[in-house]
């Protein structure tokens, strides 16, 4: 099993950027896929959720209208398209699967989401 994030880097406030969560090893659709997020001395938490199975997703309050959460079932890659960028985004963002049903993990949030996590890719805003 594999998740692979990519896209992260530098951004001006106000600015986007578009991250990738690569999976490989498992059934995609049978998994939830949650992005995360941890900055500095902080702990780990929910960013977005999608249902591979059916298409619904999540969003924190923090991060709603600005960030899109989406899934390539072809490609078995979801995407995370993160607008108005605010220096408070930056951290590094994880991606992780989760063995539908996967709701009460999602809303139970780290550590009890996640059966397999990715590397981590960091954001990093300006301001």
């Amino acid at each position: 099993v594999q998740l692979v994030e990519s896209g992260g880097g530098l951004v001006q406030a106000g600015g986007s950027l578009r991250l990738s969560c690569a999976a490989s090893g498992f059934t995609f659709n049978d998994y939830a896929i949650g992005w995360f997020r941890q900055a500095p001395g902080k702990e780990r938490e929910r960013v977005s959720y999608i249902n591979n199975r059916d298409g619904s997703t999540r969003y924190v309050d923090s991060v709603k209208d600005r960030f899109t959460i989406s899934s390539d079932n072809a490609k078995n890659t979801i995407y995370l398209q993160m607008n108005s960028l605010k220096p408070e985004d930056t951290a590094v963002y994880y991606c992780a699967a989760h063995l539908l049903p996967a709701d009460p993990y999602w809303g139970a949030g780290y550590p009890y989401f996640g059966d397999y996590w990715g590397q981590g890719t960091q954001v990093t805003v300006s301001s």
